[in-house]
C-alpha cells in the first residue's frame, strides 16, 4: 500500500513540475492536515501554524521543480514543515508558551466526570497530552504515528540519529501515558 502510495505521490509531483496546479491541489489536500499537526506540535499555536503551511506551500510550489526524488515527496515536505517551524521560532526567539487557560474547559484535568470518552473527546485528550510533551518527544511521536514515518525518513526529516529518535520514542510514549493518566484517571483504560 505505501509503494502505491508512494508511486501517486511521484505521478502528482511529476505532473506539478509540468506546471499541473489541479496536481498541486491535489497534493496540498493530501499533506495539509499532517503538515499542520506537524507544525503546531512545534510552535505550540494554531493560528501560527496555519500561516506556516501557507508559507511551506509556497515554498514547495516554488521548488518542486528541483524535487529529484532522492526521498519520498512526504519526507521532503516534513523537512520543510519541520525546517520552517523551527525558523519561526528562532525569529520569536522563544517558545510559544501554552496555558491551560488556552485549553478547552472539556478537556481540562478532572472533566471527564467518569463518562466514557467519544472518539473526538479521546483525540482532545491526546492533542493536549501531546502538547505537554518536550518538544522533540513530541514531533518524533507525531512524525512516528501520525506521519507514519519510518525511522529512516525521521532520521531524514529531524537530522537526529536513529537512537536519539528511539529514545525519544519511547519517553513519549511512556510520558504522553503518565499525562494522560493524570488527566483521565481511571478514563485512561478507555482511551488506550
Amino acid at each position: 500500500m505505501s509503494e502505491r502510495i508512494e508511486d501517486n505521490d511521484r505521478e502528482l509531483v511529476i505532473k506539478v513540475q509540468n506546471g499541473d496546479l489541479n496536481a498541486f491541489s491535489i497534493l496540498v489536500d493530501k499533506y495539509k492536515n499532517k503538515s499542520l499537526s506537524l507544525a503546531v506540535s512545534i510552535v505550540k499555536d494554531t493560528f501560527l501554524g496555519e500561516d506556516i503551511i501557507q508559507e511551506v506551500f509556497i515554498k514547495v510550489h516554488s521548488k518542486i521543480k528541483n524535487f529529484r526524488f532522492k526521498s519520498k515527496f512526504s519526507t521532503w515536505l516534513y523537512r520543510i514543515v519541520v525546517n520552517t517551524s523551527y525558523n519561526e521560532l528562532k525569529k520569536r526567539k522563544h517558545t510559544i508558551p501554552i496555558s491551560i487557560y488556552e485549553i478547552s474547559e472539556d478537556v481540562r484535568p478532572g472533566s471527564t466526570n467518569g463518562k466514557s470518552l467519544s472518539i473526538e473527546e479521546q483525540k482532545k485528550y491526546i492533542k493536549y497530552g501531546m502538547m505537554l510533551l518536550k518538544e522533540d518527544e513530541a514531533l518524533i511521536l507525531r512524525l512516528f504515528y501520525l506521519c507514519e514515518n519510518s525511522i529512516k525518513e525521521i532520521e531524514d526529516i529531524t537530522n537526529f540519529n536513529s537512537s536519539k529518535i528511539r529514545v525519544n520514542l519511547h519517553r513519549g510514549r511512556k510520558n504522553l501515558k503518565r499525562k494522560l493518566i493524570s488527566i483521565l484517571g481511571a478514563e485512561i483504560d478507555s482511551l488506550l
